[in-house]
């Protein structure tokens, strides 16, 4: 009796194994499971400038992006009043959004000490002087432009 309940057990088990043999993903399910395994925090190529493009190391790619786009931020702004107006700031944060494609947006991040009239006219001094950024290649995940943002310090006052 127990060997017939053995044979019946093997039975059992080979013919429900051969169902999960015979059912294959659909493609939404396999869709569903690749989505899950890309990490959407991390880009596969970081937004570039022409004159980062030959550089061939990653790391060495974008700490040249950040260079370029800090020191044509500083330049630009140098260029101000803003200085003269706010002697006592001398570095603020931008944050930079790079879109797919690849329009840029410039947002100074400022002290939440100043009143609102000084932060439009920070502001807008910011939006006058970022026109006619050297053109600046998105980001790249899974072959598709994305859009990227970072946060960047830009030095105004080198004193």
């Amino acid at each position: 009796m127990s060997k017939h309940i053995g044979i019946l057990f093997i039975i059992v088990v080979l013919c429900s194994s051969c169902q999960f043999l015979d059912k294959t993903p659909s493609e939404q399910e396999l869709l569903d499971q690749r989505i899950k395994e890309i990490n959407w925090q991390k880009v596969d190529k970081f937004p570039s400038i022409n004159n980062c493009d030959a550089i061939e190391n990653a790391a060495e790619q974008k700490k040249c992006f950040f260079d370029c786009i800090s020191q044509i931020i500083e330049d630009k702004i140098s260029l101000d009043t803003l200085l003269k107006l706010y002697p006592n700031i001398d570095t603020v944060s931008v944050k930079v959004t790079v879109f797919p494609n690849a329009t840029l947006k410039f947002e100074p991040q400022l002290n939440p000490d100043l009143d609102s009239g000084e932060k439009q006219k920070i502001d807008s001094i910011f939006h006058a002087r970022l026109v006619g950024f050297p053109r600046v290649q998105p980001a790249i995940k899974q072959g598709i432009p994305v859009k990227t943002q970072f946060t960047i310090p830009v030095v105004l006052n080198n004193k």
